[in-house]
């Protein structure tokens, strides 16, 4: 009897667990480093070519897997080259995918071009990275870190409290490291 109450109650606390997961999954992933490609993959569509049999199909399938998994192998070797400090190249890398309206891609290049000094091309890939993805919690630490940079601190604590109704609290990494930036304790 115990033994099988203690399953159910294990069982219970997976069906709980797993729905936590599901319904927080989209508000944690705002900062990941993995990207969400745009919705149609740019050059990987043909068009006009009439086959609706289910090869063709399975074909298609397989070749915007294929396209995907292209998108975010470059996308890592992009990030990899803006985190070790070489910005141009980095740009130049995540302008290669062809994925511009990906906000993480957008946010990256935004963030490599603050990194260089290019204030003003970095607040245009900002907002666009915002355009795409309002709730792109990254994009508003490195945004609001281009405030900081600027002297603008009204401007830097709007997007922290921005960040907090996004994260849900003041525990989030990028909260915590824009309130770092703006009380001079961290840089980036």
């Amino acid at each position: 009897m115990i033994e099988r109450s203690a399953r159910r109650l294990g069982a219970l606390a997976a069906t709980v667990l797993f729905g936590l997961a599901v319904s927080l999954g989209p508000v944690l992933a705002a900062g990941d480093p993995d990207p969400r490609p745009s919705a149609e993959p740019k050059g990987g569509a043909t068009k006009g070519s009439g086959q609706t049999n289910k090869k063709s199909g399975q074909k298609k399938k397989k070749n915007q897997g294929t396209e995907l998994q292209k998108f975010i192998d470059g996308y890592h070797a992009a990030r990899a080259l803006v985190l070790d400090g070489k910005y141009e190249e980095g740009i130049a890398a995540f302008k290669a995918l062809g994925h511009d309206d990906s906000a993480e891609v957008a946010n990256y290049i935004g963030y490599a071009n603050r990194k260089l000094g290019n204030y003003e091309l970095a607040k245009v890939w900002y907002d666009k990275a915002l355009a795409i993805d309002p709730n792109h919690v990254r994009t508003w630490q490195y945004y609001g870190m281009w405030y900081v940079e600027q002297g603008n601190m009204l401007k830097a604590a709007d997007f922290l409290e921005k960040i907090r109704l996004i994260c849900g609290g003041t525990g989030c990494k990028e909260f915590q490291d824009l309130k770092g930036a703006m009380e001079g304790t961290v840089s980036y």
